[in-house]
């Protein structure tokens, strides 16, 4: 599962997910792409198994990227614990994602087999995603 080696700070404020992404919204890497298409948290247990449903439909074939990294904790307080007592312990790791961001590339295996496998991802995030190839972005 992806976590960060270390953090300057365990505990993170929540904060607000606004505007679109500027940086990393082109296919890059490879010859496809899924890209969000709304603003949201991707935790990396998600991360992990977009991944897996990726890497399952290709048959370990072609290359993957995963451009997303969960940088922040998420803290939860137990359950049945009374207001107060400050903040819960760090329980998971979130990527923020911004609306136009491209979240996995592939390259190496066709058309077709690369949309569907980016398809199966698609539902295994809690974003509404888009398929990408690169073709659209050598035209502009």
């Amino acid at each position: 599962m992806l976590a960060p080696k270390r953090v300057k700070y365990r505990k993170i404020q929540k904060g607000r997910i606004k505007g679109a992404a500027h940086k990393g919204i082109t296919v890059d890497f490879g010859e496809f792409g899924l890209q969000a298409t709304e603003s949201g948290r991707v935790t990396a247990r998600q991360i992990e198994s977009a991944r897996i449903a990726i890497t399952r439909h290709v048959k370990r074939g072609g290359k993957i990227w995963i451009r997303i990294f969960p940088h922040k904790s998420v803290t939860k307080k137990p359950a049945e614990t009374r207001m107060g007592k400050g903040k819960g312990s760090p329980e998971e790791w979130v990527a923020i994602v911004k609306k136009g961001a491209v979240l996995y590339e592939m390259e190496g295996v066709p058309k077709d087999v690369a949309r569907e496998a980016l398809r199966l991802a698609s539902y295994k995030l809690p974003l509404a995603t888009k398929f990408l190839s690169r073709e659209i972005f050598d035209e502009s």
